[in-house]
């Protein structure tokens, strides 16, 4: 039988980013994948410390990006490669009057570091009021990230490309299979609804899609555009952008009415002729309370869940990965914030 320290069931931000505390502190695991694109997969990427609709930042913002910095660099001696595009947002301002809101919020404590008072006017595209850039904002190479992961995972013979099945786990015996493990960690997403250890944890669907174009007229420079949505260059000639928010059209298919919003927000900042050469949708599992589910099972002692990363997955993925590591290995109690125990109450 196979003895490891860990498994971990999932193959999004969550898995790969507690898979990278396993690998640091000299942990064995296997991590199960069933092959198919989960939403951090398709996601944009994006790094951003502000919430760029009310140009306010969130809790423990500078924190998670300092901290996605470290482990970018700590990932890197293994995979040789850093992920992180320093192409900063720059959004697009609608009227004066969000111009001066940019500029009275930068003057907030927890702004200032974020929040650039220099407003740009870019080529290409219309921004009559100019744009503001978000400081320390960048983007993930998304696509990298997770085939250089995978391979390695692959390649160290610690990747098991199967569904994971509930029925043939054991808690009270620490077994799945022909595997012997002290912890199991869930980091399924909106896949965690199929867990009988875990599908009453108040996860909701958010289904978002993007479109991938060809622009007439490329943009010059590596930024990351925002107005709606966020555009910017990917591979092969393509553009990135992305992508829409929906919690009523659930079924596994495109929405034509979402490819229809992306074209018209698209339009209306970009002038010239552009093509679809992609359209993709994945579902975002979210929280009431935007905070992430974490925790230990309140019956097997061995089964953790690390869930509802929500549009934050990067951000979120990375910094809760460390304090479920650190709950497990060390007893350090959990954020009340981000606590399973929170729905408990």
């Amino acid at each position: 039988m196979r003895k490891v320290d860990y498994i971990i069931v999932g193959d999004g931000y969550a898995a790969l980013f507690f898979a990278h505390q396993l690998i640091k502190h000299d942990q064995s695991f296997v991590i199960f994948s069933e092959g198919r694109k989960s939403a951090s997969q398709v996601s944009a990427g994006i790094i951003n410390p502000v919430v760029l609709k009310k140009f306010t930042t969130f809790w423990k913002a500078q924190e998670q990006i300092d901290f996605l910095k470290i482990t970018l660099q700590e990932i890197e001696s293994y995979t040789r490669k850093n992920y992180l595009i320093h192409a900063p947002i720059h959004r697009i301002f609608h009227d004066d009057n969000e111009q001066k809101l940019w500029l009275k919020k930068s003057d907030n404590e927890d702004l200032s570091a974020f929040l650039n008072k220099e407003f740009r006017h870019l080529d290409i595209v219309k921004n009559d009021f100019n744009t503001g850039k978000v400081d320390q904002s960048a983007r993930l190479d998304v696509s990298s990230f997770f085939n250089d992961l995978f391979s390695y995972f692959e390649n160290q013979s610690i990747l098991i490309k199967e569904k994971f099945e509930y029925a043939k786990l054991n808690p009270s015996a620490s077994t799945y299979k022909d595997i012997a493990f002290q912890h199991i960690i869930f980091c399924e997403g909106m896949g965690v609804k199929e867990n009988p250890y875990f599908s009453e944890i108040p996860v909701n669907p958010n289904k978002g899609h993007h479109i991938k174009v060809k622009l007439s007229k490329d943009i010059p420079e590596n930024i990351t555009i925002k107005k709606k949505h966020f555009l910017f260059p990917v591979n092969h000639d393509l553009y990135f952008y992305g992508g829409t928010y929906d919690r009523e059209q659930l079924h596994h298919h495109i929405d034509d009415s979402a490819v229809e919003q992306l074209v018209r927000g698209l339009s209306e900042f970009y002038p010239d002729d552009f093509e679809i050469g992609e359209v993709n949708f994945g579902f975002r599992p979210t929280v009431k309370d935007r905070r992430p589910i974490i925790g230990r099972h309140n019956e097997h002692e061995n089964l953790y869940v690390f869930n509802g990363l929500g549009a934050r997955g990067i951000l979120n993925g990375c910094y809760f990965s460390k304090s479920l590591y650190e709950f497990i290995e060390n007893n350090i109690p959990l954020h009340e914030e981000i606590s399973i125990n929170r729905f408990n109450k």
